[in-house]
């Protein structure tokens, strides 16, 4: 049995969607997943299932209903903003020590495997002082960190990797999602961040929709970070 936690080299480069492949995969081959994600700002109740929360139990096989939400994802905001500017907009406070005490709860009461997604980059504030790397170094999981392939993510994601070593963090792998439009092929971003730091998968953003499973070499990685976890 094991846990994982999902950190990304900042907001919009995929997390979700890996999460959600992960999941897909883990079904596929029999095993048993859960998933939460307790912090996410830029939440619309009105296009819940379009939610990052939504998303993750679409994969897990759960309706994206507010009450399935609200039990992996207790803190929304509406604002798509850093966590802390967006609960400030809302008159609320993220206690981060609740939000390393909601994992660790979900931690001790998991079946098999279970999935963490945090939220933005490995330093996104959640308070005036705390980011969410506080949380990552408070549970002390295993990582996966997700890079997108746009120009520039090679730097992003070698400055990530340096902070979550330098406290002793352990990355499982790093999954390059492909960033749509990019000018940079996804295959040499993978090569380029390779020649500094190992396992390194490419997913293919045509395997990050709703319903696709990870196939081939992707799909040989997948089982390689669950099989040594």
């Amino acid at each position: 049995m094991t846990a994982i936690f999902i950190t990304g080299t900042g907001t919009e480069v995929g997390k979700t969607f890996v999460a959600a492949s992960l999941i897909r995969h883990l079904r596929q081959i029999g095993r048993s997943v859960e998933a939460i994600k307790p912090v996410v700002s830029g939440f619309d109740p009105d296009r819940a299932a379009e939610s990052d929360p939504g998303i993750l139990l679409q994969a897990l096989g759960f309706p994206a209903t507010l009450p399935n939400i609200e039990r992996i994802s207790p803190w929304r905001f509406r604002a798509a903003m850093s966590p802390d500017a967006a609960a400030r907009q809302e008159d609320r406070r993220i206690d981060v020590d609740e939000v390393a005490a909601f994992c660790q709860s979900a931690i001790e009461q998991r079946q098999e495997i279970l999935l963490i997604e945090g939220v933005g980059g490995i330093m996104a504030p959640l308070d005036e002082q705390r980011t969410i790397l506080d949380v990552m170094m408070a549970l002390q999981l295993p990582l996966i960190l997700v890079a997108g392939s746009y120009l520039g993510t090679i730097s992003h994601t070698l400055t990530a990797l340096d902070a979550l070593f330098r406290r002793d963090l352990s990355v499982l792998a790093i999954i390059v999602s492909e960033t749509p439009g990019s000018t940079v092929p996804l295959k040499e971003t993978v090569a380029a961040i390779g020649r500094f730091a190992e396992p390194v998968i490419g997913l293919p953003r045509q395997q990050l929709g709703p319903a696709e499973k990870p196939t081939g070499s992707t799909l040989a990685a997948f089982d390689r970070i669950f099989g040594s976890s």
